[in-house]
This record gives structure tokens, sequence and C-alpha cells, in this order.
């Protein structure tokens, strides 16, 4: 099995691959779009790449690519606790106070904002396209007072010293990594008691009413909602599509009868997947 993974070696989504594929040997990317399209030209069994945060929400270029640009949906979800401590190079753990530049992906640098303005303040921060980019430019760059925001992988991996640990602003700082693969995929993920089921929901145009129409679809069933999301149709202004995430895997049932009575209400819907959550 060949899983593709937000690179390089040593992100968290390298991490969440590990625990949930074991066996399989692992493919970084660049980027998220160039992981899911490897996944959806069967260049790999799947991609493995950041759904949500629990501090700064949904990883939008995710949600956008997997309901506009392919064919894949989800087949498993890892729930990773996200520890964020400051690297630097071994020679300048001393002096990391002194650092003149702070490098991590945006979210990263987001989630330690606190910390980065107590420690860093008037230090230029710099986006990277992740947590391991930025340890690997600050291994690469030993003769720079650098550091970067990246997990305890990315200083085994590259060398570098912990001059601060936990530097995150919360202690509740989770990321949900999402399994994508074709539909008919041959990936085994083991099942857990915890289960979602994934829906994209298009509203009638122009009907009052229609968003409250949907979610008693759910109610009356008793269908708990763990989710409910809006993003834009990318068709123009006021037009936007939903993603709701349910409580259970599909049944037979229950969320076939929930989506029959959101077709007949007018609503386009669209399975995004039915898998089950692995927390880590």
């Amino acid at each position: 099995m060949i899983i593709g993974y937000l690179g390089p070696e040593a992100t968290f989504t390298d991490y969440a691959a590990r625990q949930l594929f074991k066996e399989a040997k692992r493919i970084p990317f660049v980027s998220i779009p160039e992981c899911m399209d490897a996944a959806s030209a069967g260049e790999i069994d799947a991609a493995i790449v950041p759904l949500e945060n629990s501090i700064e929400g949904s990883v939008n270029v995710t949600i956008d690519y997997l309901v506009h640009e392919t064919d894949l949906q989800i087949v498993g979800e890892a729930v990773v606790p996200i520890k964020q401590h400051l690297l630097v190079h071994r020679d300048n753990v001393e002096k990391w106070r002194e650092a003149e530049l702070i490098l991590s992906h945006p979210h990263a640098l987001a989630q330690c904002h606190k910390f980065l303005h107590k420690e860093f303040k008037g230090i230029p921060l710099e986006n990277m396209s992740s947590t391991a980019a930025a340890a690997i430019y600050v291994q690469n760059h030993p003769e720079r007072n650098i550091a970067a925001i990246a997990n305890n992988l990315a200083a085994e991996e590259y060398g570098l010293a912990t001059a601060e640990k936990n530097v995150h602003d919360y202690s509740y700082n989770h990321t949900v990594f999402a399994v994508l693969a074709k539909e008919k995929h041959d990936i085994y993920i083991a099942p857990t008691e915890e289960s979602k089921t994934s829906l994209m929901i298009t509203l009638p145009s122009d009907r009052a009413g229609a968003l409250h129409q949907v979610l008693s679809a759910f109610s009356w069933r008793k269908l708990n909602l763990s989710k409910i999301e809006s993003r834009p149709m990318k068709t123009g202004l006021g037009k936007y599509f939903f993603i709701i995430d349910i409580n259970l895997k599909m049944d037979d049932v229950l969320i076939p009868g929930a989506i029959a009575e959101l077709e007949a209400l007018g609503c386009t819907v669209k399975l995004i997947g039915s898998y089950s959550s692995h927390k880590i």
C-alpha cells in the first residue's frame, strides 16, 4: 500500500500516516492539492491531509479541493494532539531568545500567538508550507539564529534542539487528518466505536426556511450532527454549500431516509464519506 501525505517527513500529517498505516510505503507531497491529485490519478492508494484544527478551524483548501476538484471520498480520519515546540540549531540553544526570524506553517504560528507575542514581539514571522519545512530551513542555515515551530518528530528527524516545549496557546489543540481515496477503494482502516458520515448539501435557491427544513430532516430522526459548515460555491456571491457531519456510519434506513427527504425538498446531496474516527 502506498500512502501520500503532506510533507516533508516529520510533519504532523506524516505522524498521522505512521500511526494509521504502520506497514505502508509513505510518499511526501509539497502541497495538499498535489497529494489529493495523486490519489485521484491512482498514483497512490490514499492521501492523508489535514481537515480541521480545534483552534484554527477547517482547512479550507482541503474541503474546497475535495468538493470541487477531485473524485475522492473520506474513508477514515485520525484525531491527533498537536504539541508545538520551538526548535533551533544546536549551536543556538543558549541564545534562542535573540532569534532574528521565526518560521512555521501559518496555522502553527497562529496557534502560538501568545508565546510569540511575549517572547518575540517585533520579530518577523515567516510562513512555510509545513512545520517540517520550517525545521529543514533551520537545519540548512546554521549560520543564522533562527527558529522553527514544529513537533518532536521534526526535532529528531532534522537534528534540532528544543529550546522551549509546548509553546502553543491552548492545551487542547487537536487536528483532524482525513484519509482520502477513490470511491471503490481497497483501503482497510480498523473500525472504531466513533463513526461519521459526511454530506455536502446544496440548498434550493430563494426558498425561505430551507436550512431549517434540512436540519429538521435530521432532527426528527434523532441523527446527531457534530458539524455544520458553509463554504462558497465559487459561482457567485451569496451561493453556498453546507458540509454536515453525522455521528453515525451510513446505515440502511435513517441516513438514506434523510437524504431522500432532502432531495425531495429540492436539495442536492453528495456523500463525502462514511468512516471510522481514530484518536491517536
